[in-house]
């Protein structure tokens, strides 16, 4: 018998050859399969519909997947692994990544650098050119890490667990590796060499790519022990660039709030205002900034996956196939198909728009249950919003408002204080701001609410000019930025609480 057998992946028309017994969590990240809840059987987004051979169904299966589906042939490819030749079904959800082309104010420099916006979900590479700031080529990928869990407590988890740490550590460091190989491919056609690298990412992507250890981070009171600036040759992480240039990951701020929102500030310019500002950065941790050239105070919450699609029944990305907006129509609603194909599935500015327009048609309640106490409502065919996503898009929208709230009290300053508040990351990039008022997410008037895009990326790019890293800018900003654990303010609760109803009309 052949060490070896071959998995063939439908629709994709494509198959793979490996080890007999090889877990499908192993082989199908790479081809779009995700594992949000990092292949402990609790999510159901890995699934994938046997077509043909032989995968045992396993107790953890048994648990999740009803009998229905299990004779239809679908697994949990988390709990699957491959002892004979098999033709799956899987669906791709594909990951939008948001780049960054703004033009900035810049000191010109010497050779071409390389900006990296390491994101939980997704990894962005930008080559630059240090003496015109032109954006010169753009790699991205998906967070190889990602099979191992969508959400940074997952990582904490697994990286705390049989010597994941370096694991982790390899897989993103190699996956950075080869963008950067690609980048300096570019960079030699041009007889250029890159002079600098600069990453910036959320606290526990910093650990996870530094080699600092995650644990403190896995319980209360959730200190790192070690968040500041890290600086490496390209050597020391097994990158072979021209030069050997240094590779710089930026200081956090403190708690999970990472120097993917110290970079935020920078692009922002919130520390440069003389005016009450408020930066809010949408995930799965949404992270909020609240100050001005004064002071800043910050923290992070944990507002779940929902923002994201996750969590979500038929949750997906903002990619082919996802409701991605939802409007009232003649006392209905129509839906707006990402690529202008049949729905798959919802991402999570449909997700908010779907419970607005349930909200303003009355068939969702302030308190999120349906009016007419039904499991779920069909949007278009076959995607459905059942009372569970309801429920998740309250928790995350209730972490949000709640951390803003308490942040402006802790300030001294109410909301009609503040003179605008950036929406920052895919999902502030895209959700409407209309919809976000309706379901009490962002609780401003629309014209103070301003979509900023990537600006983890922006302010990595802004790093690499006029000497930031080095001459102590990044510090003197970081002595303004007082970190706040949410969890420890008396009235956090209450207002968490208070927050995950909905607005009435």
């Amino acid at each position: 018998m052949s060490d070896s057998v071959r998995i063939e992946l439908q629709p994709l028309n494509e198959s793979v050859e490996v080890k007999r017994g090889t877990p499908l969590k192993d082989v199908l990240f790479a081809y779009g399969v995700e594992f949000p809840c990092g292949g402990h059987g609790r999510c159901r987004r890995c699934r994938v519909r046997l077509l043909k051979g032989n995968l045992p169904i396993t107790k953890e299966q048994e648990a999740v997947l009803d009998r229905s589906e299990l004779a239809a042939g679908w697994r949990l490819a988390c709990h699957s692994a491959v002892e004979d030749e098999v033709t799956l079904e899987i669906a791709q959800w594909e990951t939008s990544i948001l780049d960054d082309r703004s033009r900035f104010d810049f000191v010109p420099g010497e050779g071409l650098g390389v900006a990296i916006d390491l994101g939980t979900t997704t990894v962005v590479a930008q080559l630059l050119d240090l003496r015109t700031a032109h954006v010169l080529a753009v790699r991205t990928a998906l967070n190889s890490q990602a099979a191992h869990g969508a959400d940074v407590m997952s990582r904490v988890q697994y990286a705390a667990a049989q010597n994941g740490q370096q694991k982790l550590e390899r897989l993103i460091r190699q996956e950075i590796g080869l963008l950067l190989d690609q980048l300096q491919e570019v960079a030699r056609r041009r007889g250029g060499v890159i002079r600098q690298v600069v990453v910036v990412g959320n606290t526990v992507m910093h650990h996870l790519f530094c080699g600092v250890d995650v644990e403190p981070l896995s319980h209360a009171p959730f200190h790192p022990h070690e968040d500041g600036l890290k600086v490496f040759s390209s050597s020391e992480l097994n990158w072979e660039l021209d030069g050997n240039p240094a590779v710089r990951f930026l200081p956090c701020l403190g708690g999970f709030v990472g120097s993917d929102i110290l970079a935020g500030i920078l692009a922002t310019k919130l520390h440069e205002s003389e005016e009450l500002q408020v930066l809010v950065d949408l995930g799965t941790n949404g992270e909020i900034v609240v100050g001005n050239r004064e002071r800043m105070l910050c923290a992070s919450t944990a507002a779940g996956p929902a923002f994201e699609g996750g969590g979500i029944l038929m949750g997906m990305r903002a990619a082919t196939g996802a409701i991605v907006e939802v409007e009232l129509e003649n006392g209905g609603i129509r839906c707006v198909i990402l690529g202008n194909v049949a729905p798959r599935g919802i991402c999570g500015s449909g997700l908010v728009d779907a419970v607005a327009a349930g909200l303003e048609l009355g068939r969702i309640l302030p308190t999120g249950r349906f009016s007419d106490r039904s499991a779920e409502w069909m949007l278009a065919e076959p995607v459905s919003l059942s009372q569970c996503d309801i429920r998740g898009l309250q928790l995350a929208k209730g972490a949000i408002s709640a951390g803003i709230r308490i942040l402006l009290r802790q300030w001294g300053a109410r909301v009609d204080d503040v003179t605008r508040l950036y929406l920052a990351g895919a999902f502030g990039n895209y959700v409407s701001r209309t919809s976000a008022r309706r379901i009490g997410l962002i609780d401003f008037p629309e014209e103070k609410v301003q979509p900023a895009g990537n600006t983890a990326l922006l302010g990595a790019k802004l790093a690499l000019f006029g000497g930031f890293v080095n001459d102590g800018s990044f510090e003197e900003i970081r002595s303004r930025v007082q970190h706040v654990p949410l969890a420890s303010d008396p009235e956090f609760e209450d207002t968490y609480i208070a927050d995950m109803r909905f607005p009435s009309a």
